[in-house]
């Protein structure tokens, strides 16, 4: 495998594509690109995060930019701080749910968003042209440490208007916390003392980069949270992944809420308290839709790709937005998936209510998604995608990213994949039958 370089970010297996040299590349082109300045600094708690760095900061120094370290920080904490200390940017070296020999650059703005396209490939420009600059030794950037960094993000997150600390203690919870031995391992705990929160039960809560089990929040990887908190009297578990910028939800009797329901309930809760318009990309669920409706407002869609959900939001002022896998994006605090404010507007809605987190699931209507993938061998994945968007012409068609087809009782979204000759398929319906059904006769019409 090689390092896969986009504008999502620089990532790679440590040792073998991932190295310190073209740590110290990108990191230097990012410099650059920034043409000095303040740079925040955060990693979650792969063993290899502290070695890379010390090579991204000594390589940001390198070409005069000051920076900020925080040692463990969530991708969110991270976020926040570009904004706290008005920095030009930021990198947070996480490889995000992958396993624990990767690692990765991911890349922000001075409005602490992730690089769009254009910012992206910038940057990917002076690395692969030798563009760098770097200073002489008058010239160079000073480095120093922030260990407020995550007060200062739930200081913000106790702030909002409608997050009141002193009712969600009075609604008496106890709470289970599964943080894969990640960077949430401290903060989530503190975020929840802080909203005080009376008992939790800490599950892989040791920032030691080991993890347990596979680190992303799917069903198959998190029974044991959920046989913790059946067999306990918990009113809710918190699942992060190891950047912290994902949510999965349990309920009261162990039961996962489904990825996709955990943006569902933020848009529940902020559309209940501020009506406007809501926004998420096209491979989430059609739940969000629905709860949408039911307060008048529109759900809009984007492209795959946190920073496509955030400039769509921007463009229509949405209120909330998300993503299915666990993404929380809340204007109100900064514009990026954030696990620790999803948990607040969470307990904060269960508090409003007086409702216990299975009630609020189950007034939520019920999809299922399925997702599967499709070899192209000898086929061209473009053609693949214009042939299935003249063949369901008749039907709703969104080209925006890949091909989408809306039926009045499901829909199919089909994408090429940047890193592998398949087309990912995802279809969404009210029971899996269906679900797998449409899947299934896209491939057919592909296949023949």
């Amino acid at each position: 495998m090689s390092l896969m370089v986009s504008i999502s970010g620089i990532r790679g297996i440590f040792g073998t594509d991932l190295t310190p040299q073209n740590l110290t590349l990108y990191s230097a082109a990012f410099g650059t690109w920034l043409n000095g300045g303040t740079v925040v600094v955060g990693r979650d708690s792969r063993v290899t995060g502290e070695l890379c760095e010390r090579v991204v900061i000594a390589a940001l120094q390198s070409t005069g930019c000051d920076v900020i370290s925080l040692g463990i920080a969530t991708t969110p904490t991270v976020a926040m701080s570009v904004l706290k200390h008005k920095a030009n940017g930021g990198i947070i070296i996480s490889a995000s749910h992958n396993p624990a020999e990767w690692n990765a650059l991911k890349l922000l703005n001075d409005k602490s968003e992730f690089l769009d396209k254009e910012q992206g490939e910038e940057v990917i420009k002076i690395a692969r042209n030798h563009r760098v600059v770097y200073r002489d030794y008058q010239g160079i950037g000073s480095a120093r440490t922030d260990d407020t960094a995550l007060e200062s993000h739930i200081d913000a997150i106790l702030d909002l208007p409608y997050i009141d600390a002193q009712v969600i203690a009075k609604a008496d919870f106890n709470v289970a916390v599964d943080a894969v031995n990640g960077a949430g391992s401290h903060a989530i705990p503190r975020l929840l003392e802080r909203l005080g929160v009376r008992s939790v039960k800490k599950l892989h809560c040791e920032p030691n980069g080991m993890f347990p089990h596979n680190p992303e929040p799917l069903p198959e990887h998190l029974t044991e949270i959920c046989d913790l908190v059946a067999g306990s009297d918990c009113d809710i578990g918190f699942v992060t992944d190891p950047d912290g910028d994902r949510l999965a939800l349990v309920d009261e009797r162990g039961k996962l809420f489904g990825e996709e329901y955990t943006q569902a309930l933020a848009f529940e809760f902020m559309l209940k308290l501020k009506p406007g318009p809501v926004a998420t990309n096209l491979s989430s669920s059609r739940v969000t839709d629905d709860i949408a409706s039911k307060y008048g407002q529109t759900c809009h869609r984007s492209a795959v790709g946190e920073i496509n959900v955030v400039k769509e939001m921007q463009r229509v002022g949405a209120v909330i937005g998300g993503e299915g896998n666990g993404g929380v994006i809340n204007p109100d605090l900064h514009y990026g998936r954030d696990a620790l404010v999803g948990i607040a507007m969470v307990l904060q809605h269960m508090a409003d209510e007086r409702k216990t987190a299975s009630h609020i699931r189950e007034e939520m209507p019920d999809y299922i998604i399925t997702k599967t993938k499709m070899k192209l061998q000898d086929m061209d994945a473009d053609s693949v995608l214009a042939t299935i968007a003249e063949a369901y012409a008749g039907q709703r068609i969104n080209t925006t990213d890949g091909v989408k087809i809306d039926f009045d009782e499901g829909w199919v979204h089909l994408r090429k994949s940047n890193t592998e000759p398949i087309i990912r398929i995802y279809s969404e319906a009210r029971n899996r039958e269906y679900a797998e059904e449409l899947a299934a006769e896209i491939k057919n019409r592909v296949t023949g």
